[in-house]
């Protein structure tokens, strides 16, 4: 992962929006620009660990980069959930928002089917279909 952000951002990130922690939050970390800003929405990489939550090593980037790491929760903007919707829709409809979906079929499928959001196995927005 190290290795192919830098090739994708050979400059480094200047945003970074994480949601997953653990290796992929300490590749980031490896690679940022000078000035780059970070936040943390959650860790799912570490949400049903049995041993201690894998904090970044790497943490000193922040100090030499200059960068900072702030946490936020979508509760925070609950009063803009609305206009959130409204501005999201029109950009869905414009084409200029993407939305990947993996879409499993069968209510007998759930269990498996949630194990695959902390095993990392989806790619996008995983909906379980249980009828037409």
């Amino acid at each position: 992962m190290t290795a192919a952000l830098r090739k994708t951002c050979p400059q480094g990130l200047n945003i970074y929006f994480d949601n997953v922690g653990g290796d992929i939050l300490e590749a980031a970390l490896a690679n940022l620009a000078r000035g780059a800003r970070i936040v943390i929405c959650g860790a799912i990489s570490q949400y049903n660990v049995t041993g201690p939550v894998q904090g970044p090593r790497n943490y000193l980037s922040l100090l030499v980069y200059r960068a900072t790491m702030k946490g936020m929760l979508v509760f925070d903007y609950a009063n803009r959930y609305a206009q959130a919707v409204q501005e999201m829709a029109g950009w869905m409809a414009a084409g200029k928002l993407k939305s990947r979906e993996d879409i499993v079929e069968g209510l007998e499928t759930f269990p498996d089917t949630f194990l695959k959001l902390f095993k990392g196995e989806n790619l996008g927005k995983l909906i379980l279909k249980v009828s037409d």
